[in-house]
């Protein structure tokens, strides 16, 4: 079995990719984690399977969305299913720009064949913590009781608060989880 879970955004993009058997556990050792980011010293690999790239370099919207697209389908082939996480209905900004940018990468998907399912955010809090409106604290405490790893002090050791490019990678492990859970119970 290989499944993905997307946390997908303009800023910082995170793919969990599990590979293992409908009889092997979902656990942070069989999954590898892929993140683009602006940060320099994030573009980096961590733990052994968290592999962080620089964005490419864009001129315009348009191409902004397709090489974010274009590096998130080269994670994705091989995968038997996806799941990718719905609109958030507290998103500001430049909701425009997020549902274009979006259904760039659901478009791609359909065409290479592979399941996509959308999970609502709240789905994926209630999941992880139990809570539908867990905040980025909670789903890092969420995963640091699931795995043992505090992924804050391995990647952003700096900040104080939870942020890109942790929460995202956070993010991306529950959504590939709730798949996993999602395909046992149907097994």
């Amino acid at each position: 079995m290989i499944i993905a879970g997307i946390d997908y955004s303009m800023r910082s993009p995170s793919i969990c990719v599990f590979v293992g058997t409908e009889d092997e556990s979902f656990i942070f050792e069989r999954c590898k984690f892929y993140f683009l980011t602006d940060t320099k010293i994030y573009a980096n690999f961590f733990l052994n399977n968290i592999h962080g790239e620089s964005f490419s370099k864009w001129d315009g919207d348009s191409e902004r969305y397709k090489s974010i697209s274009d590096w998130a389908i080269e994670k994705l082939i091989g995968c038997e299913q996806i799941a990718i996480e719905g609109y958030s209905f507290n998103s500001s900004g430049k909701l425009f720009h997020i549902a274009e940018n979006t259904g760039i990468l659901k478009y791609k998907i359909y065409n290479i064949g592979i399941p996509l399912e959308v999970v609502p955010p709240a789905n994926i809090k209630k999941f992880a913590t139990g809570k539908g409106n867990a905040d980025k604290d909670m789903m890092h405490n969420s995963f640091i009781s699931e795995t043992g790893l505090n992924l804050q002090h391995e990647i952003t050791p700096k900040k104080k608060k939870i942020n890109n490019p942790v929460s995202d990678i956070v993010d991306s492990y529950y959504i590939c989880k709730y798949l996993y859970n999602e395909i046992k119970s149907v097994s």
